[in-house]
């Protein structure tokens, strides 16, 4: 759960269960919230599950379970998968490399961390690594938008801000003991994450939100349309059980590294240069429907996940994420489609609520910020278009 829940609520936050996490979904009004983040800064606390993995053979260990080479050294991270035999993504996740306090910090989706807990678990043997689920440990809170920098810069101690994506320092706010790692640009704007202790965390986040620079705090649902607008996908609807290629998540993979589960999988989808099907952005004809005073769709104009997608009358791949998109004020979906069509130009049209709408493919990002998604589909020879 959160660690600070009636903190949020006395905020007037609405409540959703994510995995064994309760998480803010909105403190009312989420569309103008989204629109503080694009423009000023915000703050929200991130639900992920927390794993700490202590001993001698912790990196060897993680890193042979892994996409992605884990870091050797203190202070660095990097963003892996964790796939099954068929090379599909079980979950993703961020390993960190806090050698000055002997361990790996890894965060996980709230829905994954316990089920990796104990497989990896059951995988030591002889080696020697301690696995602990220290979720309830921590605070954790994301601070993002175009100021986020000088928000970081205003209340942040003893240390500077990271500059890299996925290094961090560590410091204090309001006397609280802080790590602090650049983010990977997923709401496609500048972005930090700021870890502390559980019971630090009303502190910290009171800095957060008021301190120096004042941040609009946000909840998920928010979240949900900054990453959209970034083409960022997202774990529990873009990525899980689906290959890397098709996602494009080409920063989760190193195909040097040793063998890993799932690698020889993805490695000959690689090597033939073209998935099976992408990620690509559409934009939809809103139907004429109105907006309310919250910029949300008064009638159904946001097509459901799992919508089919349509080129001419053959069913070509489905939307896995859509929402009305606060900034450009139109419809806007992630969707899977067949590899040739994601190259085409043909049109397309999007089952919503029993009628089909046109939807223009575009290229991503929807919205341009002041940073650029990481994970933002890309594939060899050029982006999805």
């Amino acid at each position: 759960m959160t660690v600070i829940e009636s903190v949020h609520a006395d905020h007037g936050a609405t409540f959703e269960e994510r995995g064994d996490r309760r998480v803010v979904v909105h403190y009312g009004r989420p569309a103008r919230t989204h629109a503080a983040v694009r423009n000023v800064v915000g703050v929200t606390e991130r639900g992920y599950g927390v794993l700490t993995i202590e001993g001698d053979d912790r990196v060897e260990f993680v890193d042979n379970a892994v996409s992605n080479r884990v870091p050797t050294e203190d202070g660095e991270g990097c963003y892996a998968l964790l796939l099954d035999p068929q090379g599909k993504i079980e979950t993703d996740m961020y390993v960190y490399n806090a050698a000055a306090g002997d361990r790996l910090l890894v965060f996980l989706p709230p829905s994954e961390h316990e089920r990796v807990a104990e497989d990896w678990r059951s995988k030591t043997f002889i080696q020697d690594v301690t696995i602990d689920d220290a979720s309830d440990d921590f605070g954790v809170f994301g601070v993002y938008g175009p100021q986020a920098t000088e928000k970081v810069a205003s209340v942040l101690n003893k240390a500077a801000s990271p500059d890299r994506p996925l290094s961090f320092v560590r410091g204090s706010m309001a006397d609280a003991g802080v790590t602090v790692i650049r983010d990977d640009g997923l709401a496609g704007e500048e972005g930090y994450e700021v870890v502390c202790a559980a019971s630090e965390a009303a502190d910290v986040f009171d800095t957060l939100e008021n301190r120096g620079q004042a941040a609009a705090p946000f909840g998920y649902r928010a979240w949900e349309t900054l990453t959209l607008e970034a083409g960022t996908p997202l774990f529990e609807s873009e990525l899980s059980g689906r290959i890397p290629n098709v996602c494009g998540v080409r920063n989760a993979l190193d195909f040097e590294k040793g063998c890993y589960v799932g690698q020889e999988v993805v490695s000959r989808v690689e090597n033939r240069g073209r998935p099976s099907k992408r990620l690509v952005g559409l934009v939809l004809d809103a139907g004429g429907d109105a907006e309310s005073d919250d910029g949300e769709s008064d009638e159904q104009s946001v097509p459901d996940a799992g919508a089919a997608v349509f080129d001419g009358d053959a069913a070509v791949g489905e939307v896995t994420r859509a929402a009305d998109s606060p900034t450009r004020g139109e419809p806007v979906a992630l969707a899977a489609v067949d590899d040739g069509v994601a190259r085409g130009e043909g049109a397309l049209t999007v089952r919503v609520a029993g009628d089909e709408r046109p939807a223009a493919r575009v290229a991503l990002p929807f919205v341009e910020g002041s940073d650029d998604s990481a994970r933002r589909p890309r594939y060899p020879g050029a982006d999805a278009a």
